[in-house]
């Protein structure tokens, strides 16, 4: 009976739980409790992927009403391959929290930031499993909310600057988004998803409808900070609790650009498909802007973190080109990237988090001969980057070599040549970190020491899902390929 409701489940006990976390007084309660549920929600994602692997896609009905009339829960492989990223981030992340946290925060916030991480991780995972618009929406405001408040406790005063950005493009993204599921509704007189790609035929050509698509795209589009709307990304990474921008980092964004898919090719791909509105071409130049552009601009940053970040802008670029490519093989690697870049930017910032907590400070000057105070930690560095960069046999290779291939297969080979030139790219700032790591001297009195194993565990076992899904694709490739196929042909 449990295993019916494990839909709700997944949303119901983070989102239950959250409060409990303000009324512990106690940071170190407040942190085993969030661990708690964080692995709890991990193991119901996995359950809810077994379980949509095997019987297909889940169906469960809020409160017994039938769908479209009542609130739906609609799990295809997709979105609980999504669910097992945000979760399994989560579960990672909080062992590392405990000690990152205490030295960055004053011990009377910590609850609150507990509190505050388990409504994002419930907003971002309502907004997976729900088959609602409007519900999406809600969710939404429920993730970003929580996310203004963590990015806001950062160390730093200029995380409130941050935070204060991030709201106003993040309110101005979610203006957009409900305004567009409004014009839908006006049109169609239904909010549930599955509804709306079927009625969508019915009132094919008319300019709301296209109106709303783009309102959505727009609004979405600055929620997962694609170039050029990605302004609020840098600051709020940069400057937000290490713990934060490495949960942050490796899932809201990837949540965001998941309902983009969904909304372009479950809901308007047989009613209207991308090729005959132009979307290919626009979403091809602005992706090949962001993995240009943002890596070029990542290179002259002295500030680790922002480079990271801007590093993300042009990640981002590499999962939005499948929408362009709108074939199988593209989508598939856009699917496969949204993980793969998930568990590479997470141990990135995860590691350069520790860094920062025995420095106090990441610029490329700080991390001067500190490979050889931090051995396992630049370690893990060097292999994520690896990944970032896209090197074979590391997960960012099979992401990019699917682009590559989605690329060729259109005839493209010009497209092929800059996903080539973008990883050079990307070659080129990871190097200025690992020059100054290895191969300048360090600097008189430098104290920067490992740091301690609840942090670099958790970190390393990231590393080390870059480089197992790299060599071992059974589960992320062949997952991100049916998904692929059943975003593209509608079928389970």
């Amino acid at each position: 009976m449990t295993l019916q409701h494990l839909p709700a489940l997944q949303v119901v006990v983070p989102l239950l739980a959250a409060p409990l976390c303000a009324l512990l007084r106690r940071p170190t309660l407040a942190w085993a409790w969030a661990t708690l549920v964080s692995w709890a929600a991990l193991v119901i994602a996995a359950l809810i992927l077994t379980q949509v692997l095997t019987t297909g896609p889940i169906s469960y009905w809020i409160g017994n009403w039938q769908p479209p009339w009542g609130i739906e829960y609609r799990i295809d492989t997709i979105s609980a391959f999504m669910l097992v990223l945000v979760t399994g981030i989560g579960a990672v992340v909080m062992p590392y929290a405990r000690v990152s946290l205490a030295a960055e925060l004053p011990a009377d916030r910590l609850p609150w930031y507990y509190t505050m991480y388990l409504l994002c991780l419930a907003g971002l995972l309502g907004m997976t499993v729900t088959g609602d618009a409007f519900n999406v929406f809600v969710f939404m405001e429920i993730a970003s909310l929580s996310s203004y408040v963590l990015i806001a406790m950062g160390p730093s005063r200029r995380a409130l600057m941050a935070a204060y950005q991030y709201l106003i493009l993040g309110t101005i993204g979610a203006t957009f988004y409900i305004i567009g599921v409004g014009f839908l509704y006006l049109m169609t007189g239904t909010l549930n998803i599955a509804d709306l790609a079927e009625r969508l035929p019915l009132v094919e050509n008319q300019r709301p409808i296209i109106v709303g698509l783009a309102f959505i795209a727009v609004g979405l589009s600055l929620k997962f900070a694609l170039f050029p709307l990605h302004f609020w990304l840098p600051g709020a990474y940069a400057y937000a609790p290490s713990a934060a921008a490495a949960f942050m980092a490796a899932t809201a964004t990837k949540v965001a650009v998941y309902l983009l898919l969904r909304f372009f090719f479950t809901v308007f791909g047989e009613a209207y498909p991308l090729p005959d509105m132009a979307i290919p071409v626009i979403w091809i130049g602005l992706s090949v802007a962001g993995m240009i552009l943002a890596s070029v601009m990542a290179i002259y940053q002295d500030d680790v973190k922002r480079m990271l970040a801007l590093s993300s802008v042009a990640q981002i670029g590499y999962i939005t080109l499948g929408i362009g490519l709108d074939s199988e093989v593209g989508l598939t690697g856009s699917v496969v990237h949204l993980f793969n870049h998930g568990i590479t930017k997470g141990a990135l910032f995860l590691l350069v988090g520790g860094i920062a907590l025995t420095t106090g400070t990441v610029t490329i000057a700080s991390l001067s001969g500190i490979a050889r105070r931090m051995p396992l930690t630049m370690a893990g560095i060097v292999i994520a980057g690896m990944s970032l960069i896209g090197i074979p046999g590391t997960a960012g290779f099979v992401s990019k070599w699917y682009l590559i291939l989605g690329a060729i297969e259109e005839g493209w080979w010009w497209l092929a040549a800059v996903i080539v030139a973008s990883s050079l790219l990307a070659v080129v700032y990871m190097g200025r970190i690992l020059e100054a790591a290895y191969l300048r001297p360090a600097p008189p009195g430098q104290e920067a020491r490992e740091m301690p194993l609840s942090m670099l565990i958790p970190a390393w076992i990231l590393v080390i899902g870059c480089v197992w899904f790299g060599l071992d694709t059974d589960l992320t490739a062949d997952i991100a390929g049916r998904a692929a196929h059943a975003l593209l042909g509608r079928a389970p």
